[in-house]
């Protein structure tokens, strides 16, 4: 038997991480079983969906490695609409679904309500297909369902504690647990790896496939993602969208690497691991069952050791988008001929050790591009003391007769004009900084000037003093 899986996202809206992970999950087992991935674009939700947001789902898939050689499909589940019809008849005329002319305010009255479930009033009334009836499942009476779960074991549930849920509305149309079923069978899947959240709702698709007569997948919940007060990750209130990340300057090796931990561990005490060593160790069974911080704090610093470990001119080159803007990316607050590429490659070491996200770039390295700092108001405060007018005065003095340009040479003339003045080197070199860059951190002082030129330094050491009295 050829082991298939599928990831089946709706395009409602942005790539959701957790949605990313359970795609990673899926395509490594699918890789490890020598199977099939199969992607599936649950598009039924007419009124939410958007061509972009597909668009978007294969956009991201293949930013985290799973392009579009790696899968089947994409299949639109909409296209299946036939199907999830058919095996709605077959339901009813088999007797394992009815019709039911129920309203939400009948079952209330009787004494149910949308917690206790429907009460089933219509079972044996023997009603037929009308206008505003909708086709109910008829639940058993006894016995449970048993959830067989590589992850959770066995989720058992009793029958008489599951409703007899709507498997089509009153228009005809199949709700989403029975289209779901009809295409996964119609897909041949045989492993269902997918988000806790699912976990209640298998035991009806469970029964929906007995019924169906076809044996039901192998399930596999993976844990629920969490933020920091362990509330469930939330489009509505957290960061979530791997676009988000993506464009503001994670790369796809490190999220991917972050992505896979949320559950699971490789072995040793080791986090940040090639790729090649997850795909070989990953074991869905291995998976923890418990909530999955997704912490940006630690993502960031997965990222900042990502980027250390790129060969430089793999550094510059990813640095790029920052530095020329793209359709998602704004451009830099400099114009195009200004960029200089010789410039930027004599700093990117510097700046490739200080940064943690690739959209950092630019605020550290723009005043090389620009005809003037763009000076933080917050620096210049924090950095223009008493004895800053003089200090400036004394630094242009010095940097002006250097017989050469070099950031030891300027490193020395400044640690000369402080001493000169009891300050120590840091104390010294702030109002410089804050004059030249604009901001009091960024790349290393004196091999910045030493890029940016003598003349270009010292206009803005002298515009600098100007503005203090």
């Amino acid at each position: 038997m050829t082991v298939r899986v599928r990831f089946a996202p709706s395009p409602t809206g942005m790539f959701h991480v957790g949605g990313a992970r359970s795609a990673l999950q899926n395509w490594i087992y699918a890789k490890q079983q020598g199977g099939v991935l199969v992607l599936r674009i649950e598009d039924t939700d007419a009124a939410r969906n958007r061509p972009e947001w597909t668009e978007g789902i294969l956009s991201a898939l293949e930013w985290i490695g799973i392009d579009r050689d790696a899968y089947e499909g994409p299949y639109f589940q909409s296209s299946y609409a036939a199907e999830h019809r058919a095996a709605a008849v077959r339901l009813y005329e088999a007797g394992r679904a009815y019709y039911c002319d129920c309203t939400r305010e009948d079952v209330q009255l009787r004494g149910g309500s949308q917690y206790s479930g429907y009460d089933g009033f219509c079972r044996d009334r023997g009603l037929g297909p009308g206008e505003k009836r909708a086709l109910r499942f008829r639940t058993p009476d006894e016995g449970a369902t048993v959830v067989v779960d590589l992850i959770r074991g066995e989720p058992t549930f009793e029958n008489r504690l599951i409703e007899d849920f709507v498997i089509a509305r009153g228009d005809g149309s199949p709700v989403f647990l029975l289209a779901n079923v009809v295409d996964d069978i119609t897909m041949e899947i045989t492993h269902v790896i997918r988000a806790e959240e699912h976990l209640p709702n298998t035991p009806k698709q469970q029964l929906l496939w007995d019924a169906l007569g076809v044996k039901p997948p192998v399930w596999a919940h993976v844990p629920v993602v969490v933020n920091e007060k362990r509330q469930k990750l939330s489009k509505r209130r957290d960061k979530v969208a791997l676009e988000a990340y993506r464009d503001e300057g994670y790369l796809a090796d490190a999220m991917r690497n972050y992505l896979m931990l949320l559950g699971w561990a490789p072995s040793g005490d080791r986090e940040i691991v090639p790729w090649s060593v997850i795909e070989s160790e990953f074991r869905l069974e291995e998976v923890n069952p418990s909530p999955a911080f997704f912490d940006e704090k630690k993502l960031r610093a997965f990222n900042g050791e990502y980027i250390r470990a790129l060969p430089v001119e793999d550094f510059a080159a990813a640095c790029r988008p920052w530095l020329t803007g793209t359709d998602t990316i704004a451009p830099p607050p400099w114009r195009p001929e200004q960029f200089d590429e010789g410039v930027f490659a004599a700093v990117a070491p510097l700046a490739q050790t200080r940064i943690a996200l690739l959209s950092e770039i630019v605020p550290n390295v723009d005043f090389l591009f620009l005809d003037a700092p763009l000076v933080e108001e917050a620096a210049w405060a924090k950095a223009m003391k008493e004895g800053s007018a003089e200090l400036l005065d004394a630094a242009v003095a010095a940097f002006e007769t250097l017989p050469e340009w070099t950031a030891e040479a300027t490193k020395a003339a400044l640690e000369q004009v402080g001493a000169e003045r009891g300050l120590k080197l840091g104390k010294a070199q702030a109002p410089v900084r804050v004059a030249v860059t604009g901001r009091t951190v960024g790349l290393p002082l004196f091999e910045s000037l030493e890029v940016l030129g003598r003349d270009r330094a010292l206009t803005r050491l002298r515009a600098a003093r100007v503005r203090l009295p």
